[in-house]
């Protein structure tokens, strides 16, 4: 591996940024003992959620070109919105969906079938890591929405962030192994307009689900992206029967990182609040690469990293985590946040 003057220059600019956005992160878990207080199995938990979410990138890049975006997508929130019904029947949770069934329809298409298939697009080109790098950009979009939509305000610290968060993207781009010509770019593109519609998707869901239980807000828009997609998923079958392989890596990304992930996320924000799940933001990238550099061989490249401490940076920033006292302020970052006192 070639360790270019401009990369050493990045990993020394941004190494106190790394160190410093650990340090918060333990930081914030070892404050507020007595409410929300963090148990082992919940750290385990946070631990497992970035572990499946990073896990996702490795899932979407082996089977997107067995099965296509469309197809590979639609037999994704399916099958993860039957497991998660028949985890509702379990515990015997009762699902209301007539009351929201238009809201579902949008929710499901902007924080599902436009985020999910951007990205299995874009893994056709983009290694998995990356993407996983650049998909940790949705709370930047979040904070943007929130400035144009709730007209929440926009302090200097968070358009330090966002300005920083750009400066990673680009470094993460420019220092990249990959062939910078049209096609990676359209996929770089893709990413980011995933990520933009993560955001989307997590303001209309704040603003829209008021008292809706989030197993109920989960099932609901899985089971609606799924509706969405069928038409195009019936003319995108495979000409080929996937090897037995990709059918599990298929079956590891629908119930595993969708369906258990989700059943994880609630249960966090249960018992630790939103606040705390959301620093789940910072872990997923890292696992991403981790799984990616273990499972397909991808290089781990001193651009990556320092394009990530960057990103990483950046995110500190905007979602204001601090030194010693975390934010009250919560933040929708992957696919759906929702406050709420019960499971079920």
């Amino acid at each position: 591996m070639t360790i270019t003057p401009c990369a050493i220059i990045i990993i020394i600019e941004t190494a106190p940024f790394m160190v410093c956005g650990l340090w918060k992160l333990w930081e914030s878990w070892q404050e507020e003992r007595t409410e929300n207080k963090l148990k082992t199995q919940d750290l385990g938990r946070l631990f497992a959620l970035a572990a499946l979410w990073g896990a996702s990138f490795l899932f979407i890049r082996v089977t997107a070109p067995a099965f296509g975006p469309f197809l590979l997508v639609d037999l994704r929130v399916l099958l993860a919105g039957i497991a998660l019904v028949a985890f509702a029947l379990a515990r015997r949770a009762s699902l209301n969906f007539r009351s929201h069934w238009r809201q579902f329809l949008v929710l499901g298409l902007i924080n599902s079938v436009l985020p999910f298939t951007l990205i299995a697009s874009a893994e056709l080109t983009l290694n998995a890591s990356l993407g996983a790098i650049l998909n940790a950009t949705t709370p930047l979009f979040t904070a943007l929405i929130a400035f144009f939509w709730a007209k929440e305000p926009l302090s200097a610290k968070k358009g330090l962030g966002l300005l920083l968060g750009l400066t990673g993207v680009a470094c993460v781009v420019g220092l990249s192994p990959l062939n910078l010509n049209l096609n990676t770019f359209l996929a770089i593109g893709s990413v980011l307009a995933a990520s933009f519609s993560y955001a989307l998707g997590s303001t209309y869901a704040k603003h829209n689900f008021h008292g809706v239980p989030p197993l109920t807000l989960s099932i609901g828009q899985q089971l609606s992206a799924g509706l969405i997609l069928l038409p195009l998923a019936a003319f995108n079958v495979p000409s080929a029967v996937p090897s037995p392989e990709i059918i599990l890596c298929l079956l590891g990304l629908a119930l595993f990182s969708t369906a258990v992930a989700y059943i994880f996320y609630f249960q966090l924000i249960v018992n630790v609040g939103a606040t705390k799940t959301t620093s789940v933001t910072f872990l997923v990238p890292v696992f991403g690469i981790i799984w990616a550099a273990l499972f397909l061989s991808e290089p781990v490249t001193i651009g990556q990293l320092g394009g990530f401490a960057i990103v990483l940076a950046s995110l500190l920033l905007v979602t204001g985590v601090r030194l010693g006292l975390p934010s009250r302020r919560s933040n929708s970052n992957y696919p759906v946040a929702v406050n709420s006192k019960n499971l079920d």
